[in-house]
C-alpha cells in the first residue's frame, strides 16, 4: 500500500479517546467526521446509561486556548546529542534527558511512550508571585483563527490573545500553562500509572480541580503532606509554615494497588474472624488448611457447647495435619468466599490451631503495608529542603539551586509505586536540578532495580544578577557561553552517577544503567510549512538543498519517535549497494538523495535473504525523490511477492 503523509509540520498528540469512539460508535459520526453527541446519548440510553444532571468543574479565561495548545501541532524537531550519547557510559543507556519546552517534548513523546510510563513526578512553578512564573507564549494566532480553532466568539478570542501576550501570573495564566501539559502527560501513563505533583498553598485548590477534570475525580488518591522545613517560616501573617503538598492521582482506579515501601515479616497471622460481622458460610476445599490437631474425625455435634466462635456444618476429617475432605464453617468473617478462593489460588497458608475453630491466614512473603500520607522526619526518615541543598553542595561544592527537592522524598515515592514493577519508567518534565534522575539511579543501585528515567528541562537562561554563583559556575567551569538551568541538570546527573559508583565500590554495579542520552528540540525549518496540494500555487517553495546532514538526522529522529519507536532505541544503518538507509523496529527510512533502481533491487533481495531484516513500513523523504522514483518504489513494493510474505506499506513523507 502506498500513501503520502505531511507529518513534519503536523506532529501532535494522538486523540485515543476519539479513536475509541469511532471504533465503537461509528454511526455517531457524520460524513464530515463530526461527532453527534445527541445520537450518542440516544444509543447509550438503550443500555440504561444515566447522564449526570449536575455540572461541576473549573473554568477560566484561556481554558479553550489551553485545550487548543494540548492538541496543537508541534513547532519543533528532535535532535540527538550524538557526541555525548556515544560515550561509553551512555551509548547503551535507556535513560533520557531532553532539552526544550516541556509541552513540545511531551507531544514528541506521545506516540513512542503512549501508556508506557509507570510514574510521573513533577515540581512545576508554584506561582507564588516571587518564583518568577509568568505565562509566555510564542504561538501566533489571529482573532479569526482562534475563533475557529477554539470555538469561541470574537470578543472572547480577543481577550484570550490579549491575556496570552500579557506575561500574566494570574490563576488563569497558571492554569492555561498547566492544562495542556497534564492533558498530554495522562496519555503517557500506563493503565496502572500514577502521577504526583508538588505544590503549595497558592495553587493547590486550582490544581485539585484541574486534575479532577483531566484525570477524573474518582482517580484521586491523596493530598500528601511533605514537611519541607525543620523550622517553620513565619512570613505568613497568621501561621508559621512547615509543609507543602504532593497531589496524587492514579490513571485508572480499577487498576489501583497499595502504595508501599515495606512489608510485614513472613509468618504473621491474620485471623478470619471479625466479631460484629454478619454470620456467613465459608467452604474450605480438601487439603487447603493446616491443623495443629491430631488426626481425627470431627462431627458437628462434637463441637463444644457454650459460646461457639464458629460452627462446623459438616463432618471434618483431619489426616496428616490437613483437612482430608471439603468442610464448611459458619461464623463472623472478615473475608468473603471470593477472598478465600483467591488466597487458596495463590497457595497462601491457612492454619487452624485449636477448637473452637479460629482460621488464620499467613500471607506469602508477608503483607504489603500501605504508606502513610505524611512525609516527615517522623515517617520514613524524610529529608527536607535543607537536606536537598546539602546534597547539591556535596556534588558541586557550592549552592547552585534554590529550593531543590531531596532525593529521599523522590526515592520514597518511586519505591512506593514500583515495588511490583522493577522496570518502571519514571517521567519528570520539570526536571530542575535533576533530583528525579538522581533518585532513580540511587534506588536502582540499592535494590538492583531496572527503573528508567525520562527528564525534560527548559534551557532557561540563568540571570547573573539573581544567581551569580550558578551563572559563573556554568560559564567558567562548564564552559557554556549562555548558561542555562539545563546545564545544571545535565551536570547533576553526571556527578550523581559518579558519586553512586564511588559510594558503592564494594558492589557490582556493572548491570546498572548509570548513564543517560541527551536530545533537544529545535525549530522546524523556515518555509517548511505548506500543503503539497498547493504546490502549483506556490511561487517559492521550500528549498531542501539547504538542509544539512544534521537536519536530516533530526528529521529521522523525529519521525522515528512519531512512529512509536523509543528515543533510546538505536537506528541501524543499512547499506543498499551504495545507498545508506536507516532501519529501526521494522521501519526502514530512505532519507537521502540518490536512490536508484539498483538500490531498489538490493532492498528487495535483502528482504528475502536477511532473516533479521523485516521492514513492515518503508518511509521515503519526498523532497529527496523524483515522482517517477517514488512510483517505481511503490509499484515494486506492492507487486513484489517477498518470500517472508511481509505486507509492506510504502509511505512518502514531507
Amino acid at each position: 500500500m502506498s500513501k503520502e503523509q505531511k507529518i513534519t509540520g503536523n506532529i501532535q498528540p494522538p486523540n485515543k479517546d476519539l479513536e475509541i469512539l469511532k471504533q465503537n460508535f461509528p454511526s455517531c459520526f457524520d460524513k464530515n467526521g463530526e461527532f453527534d453527541f445527541d445520537k450518542f446519548k440516544t444509543q447509550l440510553s438503550k443500555n440504561e446509561i444515566n447522564f449526570s444532571k449536575e455540572s461541576y468543574g473549573i473554568d477560566w479565561l484561556g481554558k479553550s486556548y489551553a485545550r487548543l495548545l494540548a492538541t496543537d501541532e508541534t513547532t519543533t524537531l528532535l535532535k540527538e546529542d550524538e557526541t555525548f550519547n556515544q560515550k561509553e557510559e551512555n551509548k547503551n543507556s535507556e535513560n533520557l534527558l531532553i532539552k526544550g519546552d516541556n509541552l513540545e517534548v511531551l507531544k514528541h513523546l506521545s506516540n513512542a511512550y503512549y501508556e508506557k510510563v509507570k510514574m510521573i513526578y513533577i515540581d512545576p512553578p508554584y506561582n507564588t508571585g516571587s518564583d518568577g512564573f509568568v505565562y509566555a507564549d510564542d504561538r501566533k494566532f489571529t482573532i479569526d483563527e482562534l475563533q475557529e480553532l477554539a470555538g469561541v466568539n470574537e470578543e472572547r478570542a480577543k481577550r484570550i490573545l490579549d491575556f496570552t501576550q500579557s506575561k500574566s501570573n494570574s490563576h488563569s495564566a497558571w492554569l492555561t500553562f498547566m492544562y495542556p501539559r497534564l492533558y498530554i502527560a495522562k496519555q503517557l501513563l500506563k493503565e496502572d500509572g500514577v502521577i504526583f505533583v508538588s505544590i503549595d498553598d497558592n495553587e493547590v485548590a486550582q490544581l485539585r480541580l484541574l486534575m479532577d477534570e483531566i484525570f477524573g475525580e474518582e482517580n484521586f488518591v491523596s493530598e500528601f503532606i511533605w514537611e519541607k522545613k525543620k523550622k517553620p517560616s513565619f512570613l505568613h501573617k497568621n501561621v508559621g509554615k512547615l509543609s507543602e503538598y504532593i497531589i496524587c492521582y492514579v490513571n485508572n482506579s480499577n487498576k489501583t494497588f497499595p502504595f508501599s515501601i515495606e512489608k510485614t515479616t513472613e509468618g504473621k497471622k491474620y485471623p478470619f474472624n471479625n466479631a460484629g460481622n454478619s454470620l456467613e458460610e465459608l467452604t474450605f476445599p480438601p487439603k487447603t488448611v493446616e491443623f495443629s490437631i491430631e488426626d481425627c474425625t470431627i462431627k458437628p455435634q462434637d463441637m463444644s457447647e457454650g459460646k461457639i466462635i464458629t460452627e462446623l456444618l459438616n463432618e471434618l476429617i483431619i489426616k496428616d495435619g490437613l483437612n482430608e475432605n471439603e468442610f464448611r464453617l459458619k461464623g463472623e468473617w472478615r473475608y468473603s468466599q471470593k477472598t478465600l478462593d483467591e488466597i487458596i489460588k495463590n497457595k497462601e497458608k491457612i492454619s487452624i490451631s485449636k477448637i473452637p475453630f479460629r482460621p488464620n491466614h499467613i500471607k506469602v512473603g508477608g503483607e504489603i503495608k500501605k504508606m502513610k500520607n505524611s512525609f516527615s522526619p517522623t515517617h520514613y526518615e524524610m529529608e527536607t529542603n535543607e537536606d536537598a541543598t546539602k546534597q547539591i553542595v556535596s556534588l558541586f561544592g557550592i549552592d547552585l539551586f534554590s529550593n531543590p527537592k531531596p532525593t529521599k522524598l523522590i526515592e520514597t515515592i518511586i519505591k512506593a509505586i514500583s515495588y511490583n514493577d522493577p522496570k518502571a519508567i519514571i517521567l519528570d518534565f520539570f526536571a530542575g536540578s535533576g533530583t528525579t534522575g538522581d533518585a532513580v539511579m540511587q534506588l536502582n543501585a540499592g535494590d538492583n532495580g531496572k527503573r528508567k528515567f525520562i527528564l525534560a528541562q527548559l534551557p532557561e537562561l540563568i540571570d547573573p544578577k539573581s544567581n551569580k554563583t550558578a551563572y559563573d559556575f556554568v560559564k567558567n567551569e562548564l564552559k557554556v557561553e549562555e548558561p542555562t538551568i539545563f546545564d545544571i541538570t545535565k551536570e547533576r546527573l553526571i556527578r550523581a552517577s559518579k558519586k553512586i559508583q564511588e559510594d558503592n565500590k564494594d558492589k557490582d554495579l556493572s548491570n546498572q544503567d548509570l548513564g543517560f542520552k541527551v536530545f533537544e528540540t529545535m525549530p522546524i525549518w523556515e518555509d517548511y510549512n505548506f500543503e503539497s496540494e498547493e504546490l502549483e500555487k506556490q511561487t517559492s517553495l521550500f528549498d531542501e538543498s539547504k538542509l544539512t546532514k544534521e537536519d536530516i538526522r533530526a528529521l529521522l529522529v523525529t519521525w522515528k519517535t512519531y512512529d512509536g519507536v523509543p528515543l533510546t532505541t538505536s537506528i541501524q544503518e543499512i547499506d543498499l549497494n551504495g545507498y545508506t538507509a536507516h532501519y529501526s523496529s521494522e521501519k526502514l527510512y530512505l532519507m537521502d538523495k540518490g536512490f536508484t533502481t539498483k538500490n531498489l533491487k538490493t532492498l528487495l533481495e535483502k528482504i528475502d535473504s536477511d532473516k533479521s531484516f523485516n521492514p513492515t513500513t518503508i518511509i521515503a523523504f519526498g523532497y529527496h525523490f523524483e515522482s517517477k522514483n517514488l512510483r517505481e518504489i511503490s509499484e515494486n513494493i506492492k507487486s513484489y511477492a517477498n518470500k517472508k510474505s511481509i505486507d509492506i506499506d510504502f509511505i512518502t513523507r514531507y
